[in-house]
């Protein structure tokens, strides 16, 4: 399939061949799931923690003995069955982090791709250029491509600092590179950036993704 490549000011320049699978490809809403999810559990900190009745401070005396009082049996004050006793079976530090298999990451990056497309807010530029790296020569830049209000990805083929150093006080736009582009942030916008060499190099990584997952 082709798709249309414009200049800065959104005037068509050419197009360029992209496989169908890359951004045609069905709406694999499992996938997208699976993908978000997983990224969202590999970020995640995994310092939560809960003091057990080993950890709670105090209770090194039997509050009373073991027989003739008339109450129950009870050996310390930090028993989870006291106010102020540890938790049973509480958070403690753990790795949340799993992989996904290589195929269902691909197939889900080209679903998320494919749905922009598919909602047109996929746009394919020919390249960026600020005449200096500041906000407001970046939100001139965003509003020449009549993107409206909401949430803007740029997706670039190597780390440009100008465009990134402009770009990272909108509180509405991030910049990423083609090599770390992912399900989660395409899915996170409303609206699709990618310049030329991006998508290629996209397509070198996608583009044999058809039937992976």
């Amino acid at each position: 399939m082709k798709v249309a490549v414009v200049s800065q000011t959104r005037e068509p320049v050419g197009e360029i061949d992209v496989p169908a699978v890359v951004l045609a490809g069905p709406a694999r809403e499992h996938l997208l799931y699976e993908a978000v999810r997983n990224q969202q559990a590999n970020r995640r900190a995994g310092t939560a923690a809960t003091k057990t009745k080993g950890f709670v401070s105090g209770g090194g005396k039997k509050p009373w003995k073991q027989k003739g009082t008339g109450r129950a049996r009870a050996g310390s004050i930090r028993s989870p069955l006291w106010a102020g006793g540890g938790t049973i079976f509480g958070p403690q530090p753990r790795d949340y982090s799993y992989r996904l298999p290589r195929s269902a990451r691909r197939a889900s990056l080209c679903a998320a791709l494919a749905a922009r497309h598919r909602d047109g807010a996929l746009t394919v530029i020919d390249r960026i250029a600020l005449a200096e790296p500041k906000t407001k020569r970046m939100a001139e830049w965003l509003t020449g491509l009549k993107l409206g209000d909401g949430s803007v990805l740029v997706v670039l083929a190597e780390h440009d600092v100008a465009v990134e150093r402009a770009a990272r006080n909108l509180p509405h736009a991030r910049v990423l590179c083609a090599a770390g582009l992912n399900v989660y942030d395409v899915l996170g916008h409303a609206q699709l950036v990618i310049t030329r060499p991006a998508l290629e190099q996209l397509v070198a990584r996608l583009g044999d993704a058809g039937g992976a997952a």
